[in-house]
């Protein structure tokens, strides 16, 4: 059995989120914390990498693509949240 470049990143995108999700139910990782958004987004890139260069399913690259778009947009919040408070913190007196 030949394994192939995309199935490393599938293999890996597997790996990140599976292991994101045992950090968060640990309390090691915040489910708004950059860190475990980023290892969703790099996961679920991981395994649609897998996905379109090796046997394509069609279910499961949706799934990852939502996952993919969840991800970024947590980050996205979480980058907007952080910017307003520095901002109010910054016109205390």
């Amino acid at each position: 059995m030949t394994v192939t470049w995309h199935d490393w990143a599938g293999y890996i995108g597997v790996v990140l989120v599976l292991l994101a999700y045992l950090l968060l139910q640990a309390h090691k990782l915040h489910g708004n914390g950059l860190i475990y958004q980023l290892m969703n987004v790099l996961g679920a890139a991981g395994v649609m990498l897998s996905l379109v260069f090796g046997a394509f399913n069609a279910p499961a690259f949706f799934m990852q693509v939502a996952w993919l778009l969840i991800g970024i947009y947590g980050i996205t919040r979480s980058a907007r949240v952080r910017r307003q408070a520095r901002e109010i913190t910054h016109k205390s007196p």
